[in-house]
């Protein structure tokens, strides 16, 4: 069962959507569905950010860019609907700049976009929508919600398996959920963009964007360096060693590295070669944010049994699933893992692997899957 609503076409008042409008083409059909579907559309871009803080003038912009704004307006244009700016700016630094930062400087490797969506996105357009009088949001995430007698409504994946997006939604709850519309989720990237042609939508052939909104050319390395000149971030250095102990390198902070990093090693590869270590199989496993150390062994010590969690989000009640085994994706690119979650004796929750997992990264995202039933998730702590 899809989360169309029903209602009558004919009535005097129609049903209100508020519709997340970021300019790209997933968001602009979904707001054509809606209005075809003779829902009372109205689009909303979000201006989580002053591009111009981050990006040089002239530079191409990666989302929630200027131009993404002005690609939104036009659409709303094409589809004659009202449409409005909302400025989160001040939520967005807080809440996803600040975030990303702070992980990063503490040894982690944090999913800005998660963040965004569950601190920001949605919570702004569930604040508007009710000052609208709207009875639902919608936006262009290639999902699915489906309402159960037993589980009440259900984040399920997107038809198309290749652009699914429920991952980033782990953190939505039921009263969310009730009041969300997905509606492209029913249809692959290709019918989406078939679909634009058709309605000569201004942004039919507009490529995805792919890299972090606020950072420049997607090195974050220098991202946060710049923080640490601002003195807004203190960097400590450290020590990089292998597995075994042995040193190799001072580092100038945990930040530039990340768990299963292979480039950027430099000095340590020179170092593990003159120590006549097979530098060509190293990867930094471990980061100690505490000792500030790196640590770099083989391929093979990447990978790791279990892990524990934090923050856990259970969309569903958990005592009513089907099977105790769940699939289990560690980041948003990677097939799904079979894995048992349990407590260990401090009551924090550690996920157990039938099979290793290469290079599970703390800060990132844990998301739970049956089959295409997205559970909920929580954080890698370790």
């Amino acid at each position: 069962m899809s989360n169309e609503v029903s209602f009558e076409k004919d009535s005097a008042k129609k049903i209100r959507v508020v519709v997340a409008m970021s300019g790209g083409v997933d968001s602009s059909v979904a707001a054509a569905l809606l209005k075809e579907q003779g829902y009372d559309v109205v689009g909303m871009a979000l201006q989580v950010t002053d591009y111009s803080k981050y990006h040089k003038e002239g530079s191409k912009g990666t989302c929630c860019s200027l131009q993404d704004m002005d690609d939104a307006r036009r659409v709303a244009e094409a589809l004659e609907i009202p449409f409005y700016v909302v400025d989160t700016e001040k939520t967005f630094d807080a809440n996803v700049v600040d975030y990303f930062v702070s992980e990063y400087a503490s040894g982690k490797t944090p999913n800005p976009c998660v963040q965004c969506n569950t601190r920001v996105k949605f919570n702004a357009l569930y604040r508007k929508a009710m000052d609208l009088d709207a009875e639902y949001i919608a936006t262009g995430h290639f999902a699915k919600i489906e309402k159960d007698s037993e589980q009440g409504y259900k984040l399920c994946r997107g038809k198309d398996q290749r652009k699914d997006q429920s991952y980033f939604l782990f953190n939505l709850n039921q009263s969310q959920l009730s009041k969300t519309l997905f509606p492209v989720g029913d249809l692959t990237k290709e019918e989406v963009r078939e679909l634009a042609r058709k309605w000569n939508l201004p942004v039919a052939e507009k490529a995805e964007s792919q890299e972090i909104c606020f950072v420049p050319n997607n090195d974050y390395a220098k991202f946060i360096e710049e923080r640490i000149q601002k003195g807004t971030v203190v960097r400590k250095d450290g020590f990089i060693v292998t597995t075994s102990g042995k040193l190799l390198a001072r580092h100038t902070g945990i930040h530039q590295f990340t768990v299963g990093q292979r480039k950027g090693l430099g000095p340590a590869l020179q170092a593990a070669q003159k120590l006549k270590i097979n530098f060509e199989d190293l990867f930094v496993v471990s980061i100690d944010a505490e000792k500030n150390l790196v640590t770099l062994g083989s391929a093979e010590e990447l990978h790791r049994m279990e892990c524990r969690l934090d923050r856990i989000n259970w969309i569903n009640d958990p005592e009513k699933l089907v099977s105790s085994r769940i699939q289990v994706k560690i980041r948003y690119r990677t097939t799904p893992a079979e894995a048992d979650i349990v407590k260990d004796e401090s009551g924090a929750f550690k996920l157990k692997f039938v099979a290793p997992q290469r290079a599970i990264t703390p800060g990132q995202a844990c998301v739970f899957f049956q089959n295409d039933w997205c559970l909920g998730g929580g954080w890698i702590t370790e």
